[in-house]
């Protein structure tokens, strides 16, 4: 989810503060066009920047998002979007490009204020914050809303698990649907209803980043619906649900119990926002270069097709955004799947694979530098280095040959999955499916919807065991921009889930997790940076992940949007909390 470095172009003065909420008007004030912006202006500066109120801000996606639940879900761009009816404790600053990676205050009147050398994390609740249904949020929602998204895995089993890791009691609480006795953890403590302490079992330098989850905005335990509650989310943001309609739509619009004075960083500047569901990739391009939409929700970048277009066309590629955010392409090998339970065996798909393949399938450079390390190169932490480097990066198929016949096989046969409604990851998985063929490992792809990946299929390691998938199609990008926010949730083997996983390696290696749990309480951040680039290095010896490209997203900016920033805090997709549209 993190970080852009480009070219600095076309930047709007002032944007920064307008989207701080320092602008000077609120209804029908200035407004720029954006039109002459140029490529990556929304990587350097605010696009289009206006305090404009009204109208609808209409996105589309390929799929369904797996819910919309802000305690059930763990795609970037529901974290982005949950923010307009869902305030966690902070949250990232509307800016442009790495300026977007500051952490700002947002339902929390301040940053937490850490004691008891870092084992616990006191903040105050902002008051006057409401519902849409008028009621007051209480710290006593904020410490559900963690009970219920970490401590009820089998029925909200699709966010991250770092609470579960970290507070002091987890394993005496049973979660709240089991809980009998109502009192829920005693490691979150709500002395007031503004004011709640987080109680850990270890240090951990950055909880502060931790809390900009999602998993963190306030539910109301009445209003709690578990899985289904994502049909009739209660409302902490500026807007809140009008309609849901799975599968289909969700329209939200402002609400009305908001209050500006509590939130300095919303505008709720459009009426109405519109999201529609499961439309062609190639449907959201063309109506995004016609104007009828502002961005894909996804923020996935333009098809292979599309891209070709416009940037064969000045005046499209002109409103075209190109950024780093701290993300990853990379192949999981299944270490619980034979034979690739043998390291050897996993080294032979290391050197088989001709990355240059695959970054073409993926649409060229454009789309990302080949990768040879886990950690991206804008994460810190980051060095240079390629365990298994190959001539000319297009693979060495010598010496996958001899890793297989290191690992007493000649023959290999296997699955890969790949996301269905994500054509280059499909064109991706086709060009490794090419390259391992020629040194003797058949795989074939199995293709499943983004929608249901991780909760049904590739996260389910009872599935991937049963379906013999030994290679996984993954893209993933930080939590928060350091390397425990990127690497934690990948590698370290308390991650592993049943359902939900995202440790798709299922590596579990003891001086891999003491080293990121060590490296975490070390309030030392140059000591913490030495420590993830160690443990890039011991997870690529351990051949679980085969890096692909340091992705970059092509991202077409809409000519109607109206303060489009493209941030690394959300994996270079457009900030969602602030656009809005000149179309009415």
């Amino acid at each position: 989810m993190r970080r852009s470095a480009v070219a600095a172009l076309a930047v709007i003065s002032s944007a920064s503060l307008l989207l701080a909420g320092c602008s000077k008007a609120e209804d029908g004030g200035s407004e720029n066009t954006g039109k002459a912006a140029g490529a990556n202006a929304a990587t350097t500066g605010v696009v289009n920047a206006s305090d404009k109120k009204g109208g609808t801000v209409t996105y589309a996606m390929a799929d369904a998002p797996e819910s919309f639940d802000p305690g059930n879900t763990y795609y970037a761009f529901i974290y982005n979007f949950s923010r307009l009816y869902a305030r966690p404790l902070t949250t990232f600053k509307p800016a442009p490009g790495e300026k977007g990676n500051e952490l700002a205050p947002d339902l929390a009147e301040s940053m937490g204020v850490p004691s008891d050398g870092g084992k616990t994390w006191t903040y105050k609740i902002r008051k006057g914050v409401k519902y849409d249904d008028g009621t007051e949020v209480t710290a006593k929602d904020v410490k559900y809303a963690v009970e219920r998204s970490n401590f009820a895995r089998d029925t909200l089993s699709l966010g991250p698990n770092y609470f579960q890791q970290l507070l002091d009691d987890p394993d005496k609480y049973k979660g709240p649907y089991k809980d009998k006795s109502d009192k829920g953890l005693s490691s979150i403590q709500t002395p007031d209803d503004h004011t709640i302490v987080f109680k850990l079992n270890k240090p951990f330098a950055d909880f502060d980043y931790l809390v900009s989850a999602p998993q963190t905005a306030p539910v109301p335990k009445a209003k709690d619906k578990g899985v289904d509650y994502t049909k009739s989310i209660v409302s902490s943001g500026s807007y809140k649900f009008e309609s849901y309609k799975d599968g289909q739509s969700v329209t939200l619009v402002r609400n009305e119990n908001w209050d500006a004075k509590t939130d300095p960083l919303r505008k709720q500047y459009p009426d109405k926002i519109v999201l529609n569901l499961k439309v062609a990739q190639a449907t959201i391009d063309k109506d995004l270069i016609a104007g009828d939409l502002v961005a894909d929700l996804a923020g996935r970048g333009v098809d292979t097709q599309t891209q070709a277009q416009i940037l064969a066309k000045p005046d499209l590629k002109a409103s075209t955004d190109n950024a780093l955010g701290g993300r990853l392409v990379y192949t999981a090998i299944n270490s619980k799947v034979k034979p690739f339970d043998n390291v050897e065996c996993r080294k032979a798909v290391q050197y088989a694979i001709d990355k240059v393949s695959v970054q073409t399938a993926m649409g060229g450079p454009i789309r990302g530098d080949i990768a040879s390390t886990v950690l991206p190169t804008d994460i810190p932490g980051y060095e240079k280095f390629d365990t298994y480097a190959t001539p000319d990066n297009k693979g060495d198929q010598a010496k996958a040959k001899a890793a297989l016949k290191a690992c007493g096989k000649e023959k290999i046969s296997t699955f890969i999955s790949a996301r269905s409604d994500r054509q280059s990851e499909v064109d991706a998985a086709t060009a490794i499916v090419q390259s391992l063929g020629k040194v003797g490992i058949e795989a074939k792809i199995k293709q499943y919807p983004s929608s249901k990946y991780f909760s049904d299929y590739a996260g389910v390691p009872k599935f991937t065991e049963k379906e013999n998938i030994g290679l996984i199609m993954m893209q993933w990008g930080a939590d928060w921009p350091t390397g425990y926010g990127y690497l934690q949730q990948i590698v370290h083997g308390k991650a592993i889930g049943q359902s939900g996983n995202t440790n798709l390696s299922q590596l579990d290696d003891k001086a891999i997790n003491k080293l990121l749990d060590d490296a975490i309480a070390n309030t030392d951040e140059a000591a913490r940076n030495k420590a993830y680039a160690e443990i890039d290095k011991k997870v690529m010896d351990q051949a679980v992940i085969v890096p692909l490209s340091y992705f970059k997203v092509l991202l077409y900016r809409s000519s109607h949007g109206t303060n489009m920033v493209s941030t690394a805090a959300f994996s270079g997709q457009y900030d969602y909390l602030n656009i809005g549209t000149t179309k009415k």
